[in-house]
């Protein structure tokens, strides 16, 4: 809460916030399915030809509807990343409303904008493979992780699974 909303009277936001489960969000923790690893196998594709291996696929009942790699030198914009992408691609065709069946697959846990992305969009399911934790020796990272953002998010509930193929993604960084 910033000092404004307090000045202005914000005492019952400051209340809402520190009851425990009325002001957050929940990140529902969520095992692989059978069918995440060959959807992340895609997003991992998708990272090979990235500028910087990130690649991510938005997938709505077992159908891919869109990816994206990360595309920040090529674009020249630093919000190219994968995730950004897939988002973009996929209103291409289709009505915002559409990604509250979706879910994301991300050859990395996405960063504090593509989080906050993901949320704003409404996506019912992420799946990443890399954690931040993970990546973070290899390629410089915000260490805030997708279930920090989504607690902190008192409108929508995620699900999220981490994990899938991570191997086979961070195998794509160099090491340190």
């Amino acid at each position: 809460m910033d000092r404004r909303s307090l000045l202005g009277g914000g005492g019952a936001l400051l209340t809402a916030q520190l009851l425990p489960g009325t002001a957050h969000g929940r990140a529902t923790s969520t095992p692989a399915t059978a069918d995440d690893a060959k959807f992340m196998q895609l997003a991992i594709e998708q990272a090979k030809e990235a500028d910087v291996p990130f690649g991510a696929a938005i997938v709505v009942e077992g159908r891919v509807l869109a990816l994206g790699r990360n595309s920040t030198k090529r674009n020249a914009d630093p919000t190219a990343h994968a995730e950004m992408m897939a988002i973009r691609a996929f209103l291409q065709g289709h009505e915002p409303e559409a990604l509250h069946a979706a879910t994301l697959y991300a050859s990395g846990e996405p960063c504090v904008m593509c989080m906050g992305a993901i949320i704003w969009c409404g996506i019912k399911r992420l799946v990443y493979a890399a954690s931040i934790a993970e990546l973070s020796p290899r390629i410089g990272q915000i260490d805030i992780t997708a279930r920090q953002i989504a607690a902190a998010t008192p409108f929508e509930d995620i699900e999220i699974t981490g994990g899938v193929l991570s191997a086979d993604s961070i195998g794509l960084f160099p090491k340190e």
